[in-house]
């Protein structure tokens, strides 16, 4: 029995990575490949044999960084900054989802001259409104409606990995930069809301996430979610599927680039995608299908007001 052979969900392979806990050793147990949380914490009560030296070692063999014992102050001066446990949750849930997820990238770009037009144009209702209408705003709703034509992405698979469970609502996480570590507050039901309500949405989200004022209800169940770089920079990235979501869209800087078009070279305000997906769900040609769907709605925002 191989650790290909297992199946156990991220929150039971978390578990096991913060026991120092094997989970072929579990799994042989347990005399089955489906693994629980109960089969973790029941293989850790009996398991009197092994003391924490050797789950760490056998741990650090099946390549957890976490239980590599160096020290660091034999090579220089160090300090030492506690991880909060809000940081130490995000870890573990991250590095399980890696661990379990088989994911792929996928990176396009999209045409924002329309987008950054018609932004413009609603400038002044803006102000009026008291709304910052980003281009953010424009991703989440054209995410929302490309949703809809692809069920496959608004989805979630079963820990046993043989049910896919496609959902009939669409929430949108955004994955919000605080001090005290990443958040993801959700916009419920945002197929079924407009530009301004979505925009306001963000702004209001993103400050009580920064004041840590975000209520429980306000976080998961999302469809799928964006991770935006564009206000710091970069060309491309590869986020992180946020389980049990199949997908997420990275987003980062609009750049200026040269398009052929008319017999001549145009300045072109492009913007690069980043289209993490869990392979077991979603293959490339899907994907590279949502991808073309999604730069075709933000190239003619008039697509996604219908």
């Amino acid at each position: 029995m191989g650790r290909a052979d297992i199946i156990a969900s991220p929150s039971v392979v978390a578990l096991a990575g913060r026991l120092g806990v094997d989970l072929t050793d579990v799994a042989r147990t347990a005399d089955r490949t489906n693994i629980a949380r109960e089969d973790v914490e029941r293989h850790v009560s009996g398991d009197t044999k092994r003391g924490s030296s050797g789950a760490a070692a056998s741990v650090a063999a099946s390549g957890d960084s976490s239980y590599w014992d160096v020290d660091h102050a034999a090579y220089g001066p160090v300090t030492h900054e506690p991880l909060s446990r809000f940081a130490r949750i995000a870890a573990a849930n991250l590095s399980a989802a890696n661990r379990v997820i088989p994911q792929v990238t996928h990176h396009d770009r999209a045409d924002m001259r329309a987008v950054e037009a018609f932004r413009a144009k609603l400038k002044p209702e803006a102000a009026e409104r008291g709304v910052r209408l980003t281009a953010l705003a424009f991703h989440a709703k054209a995410l929302a409606t490309c949703l809809g034509e692809f069920p496959r992405f608004n989805a979630s698979l079963t820990a046993d990995g043989e049910i896919l469970v496609l959902k009939q609502f669409c929430h949108i996480g955004i994955a919000v930069d605080t001090p005290h570590g990443l958040m993801v507050p959700v916009i419920r039901n945002a197929d079924r809301k407009g530009l301004w309500q979505i925009a306001g949405e963000i702004s209001d989200l993103a400050g009580r996430a920064a004041q840590r004022k975000i209520k429980p209800d306000e976080m998961g169940g999302a469809s799928m979610s964006i991770s935006n770089l564009g206000g710091i920079g970069g060309t491309a990235f590869t986020p992180i599927v946020n389980p049990p979501e199949v997908a997420i869209l990275g987003i980062t800087r609009t750049e200026t680039v040269p398009v052929w078009e008319d017999e001549s070279w145009t300045p072109v305000p492009m913007v690069p995608l980043d289209l993490s997906y869990d392979h077991r769900v979603i293959n490339g040609a899907e994907a590279a299908r949502f991808m073309a769907h999604l730069a075709g709605l933000l190239a003619d925002p008039r697509r996604m007001m219908r």
